[in-house]
């Protein structure tokens, strides 16, 4: 899948030849390996913009790759952004909010905490657009909790994540090349990275330098300040069950809430800050409930049992 650049830099770094890219193209158009594409719109005409540091960005995005056999997988792909060194590629038969923010935790193990995140609008990734409802999801909460700066790009501008979708592009082009099973894509996948990270020169970098030379080049950013003032408040209407208990979703898990069988079938207003909640009668104003959800439990009983007496 290389190149012009590319076939030129391995015949000067691993043969001590030297030939220019116009003959190298040549070669390559007369042996019909290059696809003409006069429309695609050229390379000077898009604004480009860099990290300035490692970890400053991580770029994450999915893709659908379709096995030899008809198969359907996703490939999800946590991108640093300044040197292109790809953090964490894992395929997965259907990418979920929990795989988001999983990968997104062993990435941050094996390669720090980043400063910001860049991706798309995608429901795993943000419910900024989702009208209010859910509150925020797994990934969203993992990033507060770290305080790492969520960015995603606006509705309809897909090149604002072009780096890791030219990756994806780069790394399916390779795939195909290679067909592969259910059981052997992973593998396949942690092959393409490691020669993309050390053996594979970009053309994007300066010196046309590998991934990881340019990560691993310069210190690492990390988060700052914090985001402990960064709450997320929502109002939500809903109606109390038969057994007395409202559901409220938080970073991705519903929560069941004792109201009470006195309330039952009662239309109520949850306001929601952070974990903080208060359910009021939609109707008379009452304040029925005010609690700090656990967020390690499913139900959230109305009285906490005292403990027996010595």
């Amino acid at each position: 899948d290389a190149g012009p650049d590319t076939i030129a830099w391995h015949l000067h770094h691993h043969h001590q030849v030297t030939v220019s890219r116009a003959t190298i193209s040549r070669y390559l158009t007369r042996a019909g390996l290059v696809t003409p594409e006069p429309g695609k719109r050229p390379r000077s005409s898009y604004i480009r913009f860099q990290a300035e540091q490692p970890n400053e960005t991580w770029q994450a995005d999915f893709t659908h790759y379709r096995l030899a056999d008809g198969t359907d997988t996703e490939i999800l792909t946590w991108l640093d952004d300044h040197s292109r060194y790809a953090l964490q590629v894992t395929a997965h038969p259907r990418v979920t909010g929990p795989i988001v923010r999983d990968t997104f935790r062993h990435a941050v193990a094996a390669h720090g905490v980043p400063a910001s995140t860049l991706t798309d609008n995608g429901m795993v990734f943000t419910t900024r657009l989702a009208g209010g409802r859910g509150g925020r999801n797994a990934f969203e909460h993992e990033l507060r909790r770290l305080h790492v700066i969520q960015k995603n790009s606006t509705p309809n501008h897909p090149t604002t994540c072009g780096k890791v979708e030219r990756f994806q592009q780069t790394m399916k082009k390779w795939l195909r090349a290679q067909p592969a099973t259910i059981g052997d894509l992973q593998t396949l996948i942690d092959r393409f990275a490691d020669a993309y990270n050390h053996h594979r020169p970009h053309r994007s970098l300066p010196h046309r330098a590998t991934p990881a030379a340019a990560y691993n080049t310069r210190p690492k950013a990390q988060p700052s300040g914090t985001r402990d003032g960064d709450t997320h408040t929502r109002v939500r209407h809903d109606r109390v069950d038969h057994t007395g208990v409202v559901t409220l979703r938080i970073s991705g898990r519903l929560h069941h809430i004792g109201i009470g069988r006195t309330h039952a079938r009662t239309h109520v207003i949850l306001l929601v800050d952070d974990l903080h909640v208060r359910v009021v009668n939609a109707t008379t104003g009452q304040l029925l409930r005010e609690l700090t959800i656990d967020p390690t439990r499913d139900y959230q009983p109305q009285y906490t049992k005292k403990p027996p007496n010595p």
